[in-house]
């Protein structure tokens, strides 16, 4: 079955936030907005939840720690036991201090690159995995707003259509997605 997709473009972010406030205020459900630059204060507007990244990456952040005291532990007392400082080779605890800016770095380590990670395969901007970006103007200057019908089933195609030409667009497409 073939969907039909409403792109209108703007040229301003400004521009861009009045007229999805006026589609929301309509009770037009915006899919997504396509820009070069975050648009702040456009999340509410369109309806996109607060991330749960900062969740993540505390669980990458206390992972990234347990592993760090696993391996000082188990390198620097267990397995090759160094006299550093007189400090004695068998109590972890007792050479903590001396580990702490290791954890602090692994921790630090983990968690960003475990944030990378998460946002890149949540975001599917993996190689091989499929792009979606519907003009590839919205990477230099221009902001288009993405519209589907099949999520707006109170308005007719036609109508959301001459709805969005009611705001300062600049061009506007309508394109059917197989």
């Amino acid at each position: 079955m073939a969907d039909k997709v409403i792109y209108a473009m703007y040229d301003d972010d400004d521009v861009t936030k009045y007229a999805a406030k006026k589609m929301v205020d309509k009770g037009i459900h915006i899919a997504d907005v396509f820009s070069p630059f975050p648009i702040h204060g456009i999340d509410p507007i369109i309806g996109i939840k607060e991330t749960r990244l900062g969740i993540v990456s505390f669980m990458f952040a206390i992972t990234g720690l347990m592993l760090a005291m696993l391996t000082a532990r188990y390198m620097m007392i267990v397995d090759w036991h160094m006299n550093i400082g007189g400090k004695p080779n068998f109590d972890f605890l007792g050479n903590m201090p001396s580990f702490v800016p290791i954890m602090f770095e692994f921790t630090v380590l983990l968690a960003a690159h475990g944030m990378a990670f998460t946002y890149f395969v949540r975001n599917g901007l993996f190689p091989g995995m499929p792009a979606h970006n519907p003009d590839p103007r919205t990477t230099d200057d221009r902001f288009v707003v993405e519209i589907r019908p099949e999520d707006n089933t109170q308005f007719s195609f036609d109508e959301l259509s001459a709805f969005v030409k009611t705001t300062p667009i600049v061009e506007i497409e309508e394109k059917v997605i197989q």
